[in-house]
């Protein structure tokens, strides 16, 4: 079963952030009337016509190249000439998400970050299953790779309104079940939860109506089948694992 929008905030290795000192809002400095803040609007690593026939050049253009740029735009003049100014997109989501208390810059970061992470999630010529310590994994805390493929399709289709679908990775003490499928509202991602996301998938309709309309059981199927990369979630989770480890390192010294 997914986990939905659990209830704690921050806490982890994201505690070192000044959670509890940020201001309801974000004001901006004397002179600050140019947008300098540095975050790009980078493209898919493939041609936009590079999923076709599964998913169309029609919906990466307006995707990526109006609602993805949208949230780059936007949040580049939300923090320019504030404290949030030059700090990375990750920062401005776990300060921004305020314990579930959202502050305004949240959505566009967020938000920019998911698509980033979405295109990366998909290839041409993906689908099918992973492989090795990927596979294993998946293997042992799902029962097999065929119920988690069921489960996270569930996750996705049951996700009301907008949102996203996510494999995610969490460390734990006792190595039982270090996989969890979450689906989360709006902009919301596993980060805020000291989580490391491994795939997703949007369901918002903006990602899939050019091609299928209001069948998004349909989308998920395909993007299961056809466009998981499954070599870029197995390099997301020898990441994870190696960062989980050096926190855990760093704890105990």
């Amino acid at each position: 079963m997914a986990t939905s929008l659990p209830s704690q905030g921050l806490h982890g290795s994201t505690s070192s952030l000044p959670v509890t000192k940020i201001q309801k809002q974000f004001f901006r400095k004397d002179g600050s009337n140019l947008v300098t803040a540095k975050f790009e609007l980078k493209p898919p690593p493939y041609p936009l016509n590079a999923l076709e026939p599964h998913m169309s050049q029609a919906t990466l253009e307006y995707h990526w190249g109006k609602h993805h740029r949208a949230y780059v735009d936007n949040l580049k003049k939300q923090v320019v000439g504030t404290e949030l100014e030059g700090k990375s997109l990750e920062e401005i989501i776990l300060v921004s998400y305020n314990n579930g208390h959202l502050l305004p810059a949240f959505n566009n970061a967020a938000q920019a970050w998911n698509h980033e992470f979405f295109w990366q999630s998909m290839k041409p010529g993906g689908g099918g299953k992973p492989s090795g310590e990927l596979l294993h994994l998946i293997e042992r805390d799902f029962g097999s790779f065929e119920k988690f493929a069921e489960e996270f399709r569930a996750a996705a289709a049951t996700q009301f309104g907008s949102g996203w679908a996510w494999l995610a990775y969490k460390a734990t003490s006792d190595k039982n079940k270090e996989l969890e499928i979450v689906k989360c509202p709006n902009a919301v991602n596993p980060l805020v939860w000291d989580y490391f996301p491994l795939l997703t998938i949007d369901v918002w309709e903006h990602a899939y109506y050019l091609d299928f309309q209001n069948r998004r059981p349909d989308y998920i199927s395909i993007f299961m089948e056809k466009l998981v990369s499954w070599d870029a979630v197995s390099a997301r989770l020898e990441k994870a694992k190696a960062e989980a480890a050096e926190e855990e390192k760093q704890i105990k010294l």
